[in-house]
């Protein structure tokens, strides 16, 4: 221990240790996953993240060692630390110079976003020198005065290469590839149980994953046009997820982006309009609802439901209205009231 601590020091890592773990120290080959929650703080105190916290829930750090973390100081300390361990580690200026970069991914996260969310037209070394906003000002003011960092790591867990799923990311195409149809599957069948938060993640997954290999193809090819023709279906799924949810406006964006592309695409015409519907997009949801009947008139009788669905909403919507503005043009003066002085 004290000769691996006299090599963090020399690297310009300084390891305290807060609670030993448990067995042998792992070997660490590449491949192996290591979960861990983390705290970044700054040599102040300040905390930036916490990974028990952020995005109002707590998700441990999983990491496949060999990877190219972009964060190598990680990599590099847990490799020092047995399961269960916790230990706070002082990094200087080197090893951190990335970490906003990490942690607006993180937090993008964490709050359901793309985790590449502001990173896709600059490369990583190209934001940390320009003045490029993160969206956050902590991160913004680390980026502009790079600083040394204390990380309060506490591994949890760590697997042999070979003894979990890996995680999409760290997937070969090929991998990725054959592992669409399974996720859509589980997807499905937690769709059917009710489970409509895990259900909608696991069809973003599938989206994700078949993205990534798209990007790697030509808009138009044949490859690009079958991997989006696999996209496609997940994509319905995925708002027929969010319209129970209730997240209307993500609905007419994504069946927008379909019906431009297909427009013969009735599904996606169908959510549009009940998404329209039901942020009171009267005349738009009306324009689709009549493209679903012009591409199967046997839905005249689902589409009569919506509409009329739709139309009671308006009418109590107006009655309340006239109910809550009533009173406003019929006040009177109330009578005068005689003081003594």
């Amino acid at each position: 221990m004290e000769e691996e601590a006299r090599k963090l020091l020399e690297e310009g890592i300084v390891k305290k240790l807060i609670s030993p773990g448990k067995g042998e120290l792992s070997t660490f080959p590449n491949g192996t996953k290591v979960v861990f929650h983390y705290r970044t703080s700054l040599c102040d105190g300040t905390v930036l993240d916490d990974s028990r916290t952020m995005g109002g829930r707590s998700k441990p750090m999983e990491l496949i060692l060999g990877k190219k973390f972009k964060l190598a100081a990680w990599e590099r300390v847990v490799i020092t630390m047995r399961q269960g361990e916790v230990a706070e580690f002082n990094c200087e200026n080197k090893h951190t110079s990335l970490y906003p970069l990490v942690s607006q991914s993180l937090r993008n996260i964490s709050a359901g976003k793309d985790p590449l969310e502001g990173q896709r037209h600059c490369c990583g070394i190209a934001q940390i020198h320009s003045h490029h906003s993160l969206g956050h000002n902590d991160l913004d003011n680390l980026q502009a005065n790079p600083q040394p960092l204390l990380f309060t790591i506490d591994l949890l867990e760590v697997l042999a290469p070979g003894s979990f799923q890996l995680d999409v990311w760290a997937m070969t195409d090929e991998e990725k590839f054959e592992l669409v149809p399974q996720i859509h599957e589980e997807g499905n069948t937690l769709f059917k149980q009710g489970k409509i938060t895990e259900a909608t993640e696991k069809y973003y997954n599938g989206i994700a994953c078949l993205k990534n290999l798209q990007m790697k193809e030509h808009p138009g090819d044949e490859v690009w046009v079958k991997l989006d023709h696999m996209i496609t279906p997940l994509l319905l799924n995925f708002c027929q997820c969010k319209l129970l949810q209730g997240q209307y406006y993500e609905v007419i964006e994504h069946c927008s982006a379909l019906v431009f592309k297909y427009e013969d695409n009735l599904k996606a015409y169908y959510k549009r309009a009940k998404a329209h519907a039901a942020v009171w997009n009267e005349v738009e949801a009306r324009l689709d609802f009549n493209k679903v009947l012009e591409l199967d008139p046997s839905l005249g009788p689902s589409v009569a439901k919506e509409l009329k669905a739709m139309e009671d909403r308006i009418r109590n919507k107006e009655k309340e209205e006239k109910g809550r503005y009533k009173g406003l043009f019929n006040y009177t003066e109330p009578p005068a009231t005689a003081t003594t002085g």
